[in-house]
């Protein structure tokens, strides 16, 4: 049961951070469900990009905003804030990737969790 309580809090969390997403406008927004592969890292992954380092930050503040809001959580770890071509939100069982445009092609993370369902969600 503990196990059943973790998979609703971390679907909980990547509803939350796809709607923190949406709020700043974040492009081709995507959730890969990793739970029925083996040895993933997390449940999720959430993934979208954006034209500006800017709008890649805004994107990030505003994850963070939401989660901290509905659930006073804090990501575990950030990476990237200081060049903001991609930024990473650890939230342990859910992880958060913003990137630019052309960073976000050019590492192909969709591609490289090809077995994940992956469900796509409309920008705001």
């Amino acid at each position: 049961m503990v196990k059943n309580k973790t998979v609703q809090e971390s679907t909980s969390i990547s509803e939350i951070v796809v709607f923190g997403i949406q709020e700043k406008k974040g492009n081709e927004i995507v959730r890969l469900d990793l739970r029925n592969i083996h040895s993933s890292v997390a449940d999720y992954f959430v993934v979208c990009h954006a034209e500006s380092s800017t709008q890649v930050k805004a994107i990030a503040q505003s994850v963070e905003d939401e989660v901290f809001k509905a659930l006073k959580l804090e990501p575990w770890r950030k990476e990237g804030l200081q060049q903001s071509d991609w930024i990473i939100l650890d939230y342990i069982d859910v992880v958060v990737h913003i990137f630019k445009t052309d960073k976000r092609e050019f590492y192909g993370i969709e591609d490289l969790w090809g077995d994940a369902d992956m469900k796509s969600f409309k920008s705001a």
